[in-house]
């Protein structure tokens, strides 16, 4: 079966809506970007069309998807193993977002690849907030802390290797939904981390920064336990977010608050001659 291709979100969603809400953890990443594209149209992540794509089974079922925004690389979802080679004969691939069995398929048919990123996905179980816990507390962000904020996304962008600039769209609407937490210090804010809206029963912590300055107080896991629990008690039955694999101290933070490992992604690209 072929691959099929589209610009326009509502004709992909109707086609594989379904089979990435029936797995929102594996599926967080393009449930997200498209329910941006929904809100916000084609060109909310650059000037370029977005590419998204499906792939159906012998049995009709939807068992392959990506999703691309240039200038990001393609966003592979779930993928059947048998979907790969009719994907990498159907688009020139050179760099993919993807689990890391389908990475690991995708990249032996390249003459050479290499890692540019692995990152692990993380499932609340049971929240075990920080103790003792640091000095200070939470607070909903408001309208009075978009400075801070906007200037605290791009950092934290900066700091992962991601472009800032929606930075601006991201406090604003986060702000608007209160998705955004901060922890206070004798008044001042000292870290802050924000979380996606619930798409089919899912949200994603994502945004965790604390200034270098504030760092290894305890702040971050602080605020990312509040911003947890506040989300699973609005009714969010998913609560994931993703760590770096080279960052061991954020993946400790977060298992000891109560965090387990789901899978892992690699960001992987062909290798340059």
């Amino acid at each position: 079966m072929p691959w099929t291709f589209t610009d326009d979100v509502d004709v992909f969603l109707d086609a594989a809506g379904a089979s990435l809400a029936a797995r929102p953890a594996e599926n967080t990443l393009l449930l997200t970007v498209t329910e941006t594209l929904r809100l916000h149209g084609p060109h909310a992540y650059g000037d370029a069309a977005p590419l998204l794509g499906w792939w159906r089974g012998a049995d009709g079922e939807v068992v392959g998807t990506l999703v691309q925004t240039p200038p990001y690389p393609p966003l592979l979802g779930s993928v059947a193993p048998e979907a790969v080679g009719p994907l990498t004969a159907a688009l020139p691939l050179t760099r993919i977002n993807a689990d890391r069995a389908t990475a690991g398929r995708i990249a032996a048919g390249w003459p050479g690849h290499r890692v540019d990123q692995e990152q692990r996905l993380y499932r609340l179980a049971t929240l075990v907030p920080p103790s003792p816990a640091p000095a200070g507390r939470p607070r909903a962000a408001g309208a009075a802390d978009r400075e801070l904020l906007v200037r605290w996304v791009r950092d934290f962008a900066e700091g992962t290797g991601q472009p800032g600039t929606h930075a601006e769209r991201l406090v604003d609407e986060r702000i608007a939904s209160g998705g955004l937490t901060l922890w206070e210090d004798d008044g001042v804010p000292v870290s802050m981390t924000g979380v996606s809206p619930r798409i089919a029963g899912m949200v994603r912590v994502a945004s965790v920064y604390t200034p270098p300055e504030r760092r290894g107080r305890g702040y971050a896991a602080a605020v990312t336990a509040e911003i947890s629990r506040a989300a699973r008690e609005a009714g969010a039955q998913e609560v994931l977010l993703f760590t770096d694999l080279a960052n061991p101290t954020s993946n400790g933070v977060y298992r000891r608050i109560g965090y387990r490992p789901v899978s892992d992604r690699l960001l992987i690209s062909v290798a340059e001659r």
